[in-house]
């Protein structure tokens, strides 16, 4: 004992640790009988009801985390973290007598001691639920200190008896949330921007370079080699790259959505392997971009098929007043695709102004509400500087049996507003998307890529007649991400794409009638399509003046004598 004792001073500086070895040592000399054989009290054959004490067992360690071999910090990647994965537990043991038994032995750490000195890293909305996890934390946190407690989430059994020592808590945790539970966390919590006081956004996208392609080719290599795949060649190189830059819908981007990538790389090795091809080529890649949309695009293939019957009217042919081939967008999860819709305006006289019927119908969005009611603003500002603006007109997405929003439709429908003023018709085998402002400049959108190739397919199911094309808005130029069949139908000239900056521009191609600049005088040249407009609205603003005015005076005057000679209830 003299011996270990002399061990003991030498060998351990640590305070904390030399006591207890000290205590043990203290112990062991005056239970000195406990090392010496003991006899043998049990009858042979017999077993014993309880198991016999195991008298060395004390003096046992119990080591929670070894990190010796850790040439750095511990980086944890809890992805189950329930409350014991995360804090910890004493277990415990059933005895032959039916008993639970439980000792310092049986204390087990949890993923924050395994990261102590380095980093945990969790999901957020894993912590949450799951039972006292978040609320651990934060007191964890709080308190900078960790107490290993029994796990008993129905609190079925007593605790056990052992408290061990809180644990000074010396470890970094990251959480990785999406944005929108962030912040609504964030406006519930008011402990998250105390405790987590450093926040990094991760961007679903990175610029397009030389430096980023070459990222992207090195991670395409590490990814077949980590998972023994067939390598890529460079045609199948750039055209993954070309997918991972169409997924952004911008040129200049690069999607950063690995997991999707890695799905890609897979399915395209899968093709390979089906044509015993050594290397993944181009095709391979084409045929499991086909394969995933083949697999999402159920409810594509069912409009399109009501669009052929004609059970949804769509005109890719001809020319039609104040009727207009509009583009939307439908989000199926993580799949998208655009179809066209017929969108139609109609005009009186009157003084009810510009009526949405989506929005009567109650199956209008705050977006496109807005959009309708720049269409006012520019009417107003277009035509309306000499005289008032006195019209009666409604605007209806046709066939339209679900919510409308957004405001990418709002060019469309002051085409078929000009439309249905001028009684000039609107060659129906172009379609239209784009927003605008209240000065008459379209501006970009969303989805502009899946919107010219839901026209393309309608189009091209009817026939390609050379003439058919889509209106976009010029800023969106740079956004274009096309399928490899709707370019080479625009390179040889059966697909058409107009990017227009203003609605006079996108009228003009439209109807093929001048648009017309504002003279001096505040007028437009004669036969131009705003000319006309004017006209119209200059011709319903009299009509009212001299049809209108008279109706309701007399109903005025009616509604006073009513209450006139009407008799007051008595109460």
């Amino acid at each position: 004992a003299s011996r270990l004792a002399q061990r003991v001073d030498k060998k351990h500086e640590n305070k904390q640790i030399k006591e207890y070895l000290d205590s043990m040592l203290e112990d062991m000399a005056d239970n000195l009988q406990i090392f010496m054989p003991q006899p043998q009290t049990q009858m042979p054959g017999v077993m014993p009801l309880l198991p016999e004490a195991d008298h060395f067992q004390p003096y046992q360690v119990n080591l929670l985390v070894d990190n010796s071999e850790q040439k750095g910090p511990p980086v944890i990647i809890e992805a189950y973290p329930t409350y014991r994965n995360i804090f910890g537990s004493i277990e415990r043991v059933v005895d032959r007598a039916g008993m639970w038994r439980t000792d310092f032995s049986k204390i087990k750490a949890g993923s924050l001691v395994k990261a102590m000195g380095g980093y945990l890293v969790i999901n957020l909305l894993d912590a949450i639920v799951e039972p006292g996890v978040w609320q651990g934390l934060k007191r964890a946190f709080k308190s900078e200190k960790l107490e290993i407690q029994t796990y008993d989430p129905f609190y079925l059994f007593t605790t056990s008896g052992l408290k061990p020592e809180p644990i000074d808590l010396d470890v970094k945790v990251v959480v990785v949330s999406d944005e929108h539970l962030y912040r609504m966390l964030l406006h519930h919590d008011e402990d998250v921007k105390k405790i987590f006081k450093v926040r990094a956004d991760f961007d679903t996208s990175m610029d397009k370079n030389d430096e980023s392609i070459r990222q992207i080719a090195g991670f395409i290599k590490m990814k077949t080699d980590e998972e023994k795949l067939r390598p890529f060649d460079r045609s199948a190189v750039a055209a993954l790259v070309e997918q991972a830059v169409r997924m952004t819908g911008r040129q200049e981007k690069i999607s950063t959505s690995f997991s999707a990538i890695v799905d890609l790389i897979r399915e395209a090795d899968f093709f390979a392997g089906q044509e015993n091809e050594s290397v993944v080529k181009e095709g391979h890649l084409d045929k499991a971009i086909e394969s995933r949309i083949y697999r999402a695009n159920m409810v594509e293939e069912h409009i399109q098929e009501m669009i052929d019957r004609g059970t949804l009217m769509i005109d890719s042919e001809g020319e039609v007043v104040g009727q207009v081939n509009g583009l939307s967008v439908y989000a199926l999860g993580d799949y998208m695709f655009g179809r066209p819709t017929r969108i139609t305006a109609s005009t009186s006289m009157g003084r009810a102004g510009i009526i949405n019927i989506e929005r009567e119908a109650d199956m209008s969005g705050n977006t496109h509400n807005k959009g309708v009611l720049i269409l006012t603003g520019y009417l107003r500002e277009k035509y309306a500087q000499d005289k008032p603006l006195t019209v009666s007109a409604s605007i209806a997405f046709e066939q339209s049996y679900g919510g409308v929003d957004g405001d990418s439709a709002s060019s469309t429908e002051i085409y078929g507003l000009l439309s249905s003023l001028s009684q000039i018709p609107i060659k129906q085998y172009l379609a239209v998307t784009g927003s605008v402002n209240q000065r008459g400049e379209v501006q970009a959108i969303g989805g502009v890529n899946q919107k010219i190739e839901g026209f393309y397919d309608c189009c091209r199911k009817k026939g390609l007649t050379k003439t058919q094309g889509v209106l976009i808005p010029e800023s969106n130029v740079k956004d274009l991400m096309l399928r490899k069949d709707v370019v080479e139908a625009v390179k040889k000239g059966q697909f058409h794409i107009y990017p227009v900056k203003t609605i006079d521009q996108g009228i003009e191609i439209l109807t093929g009638t001048r648009a017309g600049e504002r003279k001096a005088d505040g007028t437009y040249p004669k036969g131009t399509m705003n000319y006309l407009v004017d006209q119209k609205l200059r011709e319903l603003a009299e009509g009212l003046k001299d049809f209108g005015d008279k109706p309701e005076k007399e109903e005025k005057k009616s509604k006073g004598t009513k209450k006139g000679t009407g008799r007051k209830k008595k109460s």
